[in-house]
C-alpha cells in the first residue's frame, strides 16, 4: 500500500501567543503502523519543509512506545524535515490518505482549496482516507460528488466538545469538531474522552483522540 500522510504547517495556537502544529503520537503511531506492514509512505505539507510539532505533544507525560520509538529514529526524523509540498502530490500516486491532527489542521488544512480538492480526489476514487483526533476537521469543507457535504450521511467521530473543554481550547479554535459534523449532517460517535474510538464508514475511517491514531491506521491497512 502507498500511503500519503498529510501534515499541518500552522505553529499559532489563535491568538494566545503558543504554539501549536501536529501532535506527535498520532503522526508516530500511525507512521510505523504503516511502515511495519510494508507501506511505502510518502509525507507533505502546505509549506513543506519541516512541520511545526505541538510542543505539549513532545512532552514526558504524553511519550509512548511509538512516541519513543521516532525519538531515536533519525531515519523517520529526516521523512519528517523534508515533507513535500501538499500542492505537488497527486492522489493518483497512492491507495490511501491519512492525517493526522494537532490543533494546526483546524486553521490551515481545513480552509485549504488544495487539502480540500485532494480529499475530494480520493474519494471519487474510492480510495481509503483516515483522520484522527482534530483532523477529522479538515472534511469540513469537502463535498461528496453530490455536492452535499462529504460527512453528511456519514458515520464520523473526532475529539470531542469534552475533550476540547479538558484541554482549555474551547473558546480558542476556530470551531468545534463535534459541532460542525453534527451542523453539517454527519452521523456523529463518540466514545469515553481520551479512550481509543475509531468509526468505519465505508473507506472513510475516523478517529476520536491521540489514543485512536493507531487504531485507525490499522483499520486503512485492513480496509486495503
Amino acid at each position: 500500500m502507498k500511503v500519503l500522510i498529510v501534515l499541518t504547517s500552522h505553529d499559532a495556537l489563535g491568538d494566545t501567543g503558543r504554539k501549536t502544529g501536529f501532535w506527535l503520537e498520532e503522526f508516530a503511531a500511525p507512521y510505523y503502523t504503516f511502515k511495519d506492514a510494508g507501506a511505502e509512505i510518502e509525507v507533505a505539507s502546505p509549506a513543506g519543509g519541516q512541520p511545526p510539532l505541538d510542543p505539549k505533544s513532545d512532552l514526558p507525560e504524553f511519550q509512548t512506545e511509538l512516541t519513543r520509538r521516532f525519538s531515536a529514529d533519525a531515519d523517520a526524523q529526516a521523512v519528517l524535515a523534508n515533507t513535500v509540498k501538499l500542492d505537488e502530490v497527486r492522489a493518483e500516486d497512492f491507495d490511501a490518505v491519512f492525517y493526522p491532527g494537532g490543533h494546526g489542521p483546524l486553521w490551515d488544512l481545513a480552509e485549504s482549496e488544495v487539502s480540500i480538492a485532494l480529499i475530494e480526489a480520493f474519494e471519487r476514487a474510492g480510495k481509503i482516507t483516515g483522520f484522527v483526533c482534530h483532523a477529522p476537521g479538515v472534511l469540513r469543507h469537502v463535498k461528496a460528488a453530490d455536492g452535499k457535504p462529504l460527512v453528511a450521511g456519514r458515520r464520523v467521530t473526532g475529539f470531542t466538545n469534552g475533550e476540547e473543554e479538558g484541554v482549555g481550547l474551547t473558546d480558542v479554535v476556530p470551531f468545534l469538531v463535534e459541532d460542525e459534523f453534527k451542523a453539517l449532517g454527519g452521523l456523529y460517535e463518540k466514545g469515553a474522552d481520551w479512550a481509543p474510538f475509531v468509526v468505519e464508514d465505508g473507506r472513510l475511517i475516523t478517529g476520536q483522540n491521540p489514543a485512536s491514531s493507531e487504531g485507525v491506521a490499522k483499520a486503512m491497512l485492513a480496509a486495503g
